[in-house]
C-alpha cells in the first residue's frame, strides 16, 4: 500500500481550487501531484500555489503519466463524460463530482466505460459524508424513529448564480444542478422513487425566463415502498444558504440542518439576531474533505466505493423525471 497517492485534479474553477487546497493540505494519504485546466495560466497558478509537480491544459497528458494514481474531476458537468471515459481507458481511478452528466445517455456511456475497464470510480455526493446526515442514517438504522414514513428536504441558495451558469445546457437546470442532492438523499434514506410530480416557476428572477429554467420548484415523491416525500428548491433564500431535511417516522422525527453559522446571539430591545450560513463551502467543507479522504482510503485499502455510477444515474433519473413533470404538469412514473 502506497503511503501517499499521487492525485491529478482536472478542472480548477471555484470548486476545483477548494479541492486543490484540500488535497494538498487536508487529506492524509493524498499528494496533489498535478492539475489540468483549459486555461493555462490558471492551471499554472494553482500548481504553483499548492506546489504540485505538473500543470497542463489537456487532461490526457496527465492520464498518460504513470506517476498519476488517481484523478479528481471538477470540470464543468458537460465535459465529465469525456474526462471519465478517457480516465477509464487509461486505467486511472476516478473521483467525479456530481452530477455524472447532463444527459442520461452520457451517464450510461460513462457507466459502461467504467465497468468495461474495471477501474475504481466514486461519485461525489458530499451530503452523505456530512456528520449530521451520517448521524441521522445511524439513528434510522437503529430504529430510533420507528419506521420512516415521510421525507422532506429543502435546499435554498442565498441568491442565484450567473445566468450563464444557470442555462440548462450548462447546469442541467434546477432539478439536476440543485435538486440532485436531495434526490440522492431521498434514495439513501428511503429507497427507490416510483413517481414524481413537480411544479416550478420563475417567481423571483424574471430575467431567468428567457433561459428556460425555474428559480423555485417543488417535487412530490412517491417511493416504491409506499412512503411519500417532498423536495423544495429555491434560488432566492435571501437570508443565507439553507439546507434542511426532515425524516418523519412512526415513533419520532429527525430534523437535519441549521441556519446559524456561529454560536452567538445578539440580543437587543425587541430583537434577537444571529448570523447565517453564506454558502455551500462553509456549510459542507468538512463533508467535502471527508469524501475525498474516504476516496483515498478506499483505494489504499481495496474497499468498494460507497457511491457509484449506478447511484448517480438513479438520482439523475429522478431529476430528469422531475424536470419533465414540471414542464408537462403531470405525474411521471420511474418504475416499469
Amino acid at each position: 500500500m502506497k503511503s501517499k497517492l499521487n492525485v491529478a485534479l482536472i478542472g480548477t474553477g471555484r470548486m476545483g481550487i477548494a479541492y486543490a487546497r484540500y488535497l494538498a493540505n487536508r487529506v492524509p494519504g493524498a499528494a496533489l501531484y498535478a492539475v489540468a485546466d483549459v486555461r493555462a495560466e490558471v492551471a499554472e497558478a494553482v500548481r504553483a500555489e499548492f506546489s504540485a509537480t505538473r500543470a497542463c491544459t489537456d487532461h490526457r497528458e496527465l492520464l498518460a503519466d504513470p506517476k498519476v494514481d488517481a484523478i479528481v474531476v471538477l470540470t464543468p458537468t458537460k465535459s465529465h463524460k469525456e474526462v471519465v471515459i478517457d480516465a477509464a481507458r487509461a486505467g486511472k481511478a476516478v473521483f467525479c463530482e456530481k452530477p455524472l452528466s447532463l444527459d442520461l445517455a452520457d451517464a450510461e456511456a460513462m457507466r459502461a466505460a467504467v465497468a468495461q475497464s474495471g477501474v475504481f470510480f466514486q461519485l461525489g455526493f458530499m451530503r452523505r459524508f456530512d456528520a449530521a446526515y451520517v448521524a441521522a442514517q445511524a439513528k434510522i438504522a437503529e430504529g430510533a424513529i420507528g419506521r420512516p414514513c415521510v421525507f422532506k428536504s429543502t435546499s435554498k441558495d442565498r441568491e442565484r448564480p450567473s445566468l450563464d451558469y444557470l442555462r440548462p445546457e450548462n447546469s442541467g437546470g434546477l432539478f439536476i444542478d440543485m435538486g440532485i442532492h436531495d434526490f440522492d438523499l431521498a434514495r439513501w434514506y428511503f429507497g427507490e422513487v416510483a413517481s414524481v410530480y413537480s411544479t416550478g416557476g420563475v417567481l423571483a428572477y424574471p430575467e431567468m425566463k428567457p433561459i428556460g429554467d425555474w428559480d423555485n420548484a417543488i417535487t412530490n415523491l412517491r417511493f416504491a415502498n409506499g412512503c411519500i416525500g417532498m423536495v423544495c428548491l429555491s434560488r432566492n433564500g435571501i437570508y443565507g444558504y439553507g439546507i434542511h431535511t426532515e425524516i418523519v417516522g412512526t415513533e419520532g422525527t429527525i430534523q437535519i440542518g441549521y441556519d446559524r453559522e456561529t454560536s452567538i446571539l445578539l440580543m437587543k430591545k425587541d430583537a434577537i439576531t444571529h448570523d447565517t450560513i453564506p454558502g455551500f463551502y462553509e456549510r459542507f467543507e468538512d463533508a467535502y474533505i471527508a469524501q475525498l479522504q474516504n476516496f483515498v482510503q478506499n483505494l489504499q485499502h481495496g474497499r468498494p466505493p460507497p457511491i457509484t455510477c449506478e447511484d448517480g444515474i438513479a438520482a439523475q433519473r429522478i431529476a430528469a423525471a422531475a424536470t419533465q413533470s414540471a414542464r408537462e404538469n403531470r405525474v411521471v412514473d420511474l418504475c416499469g
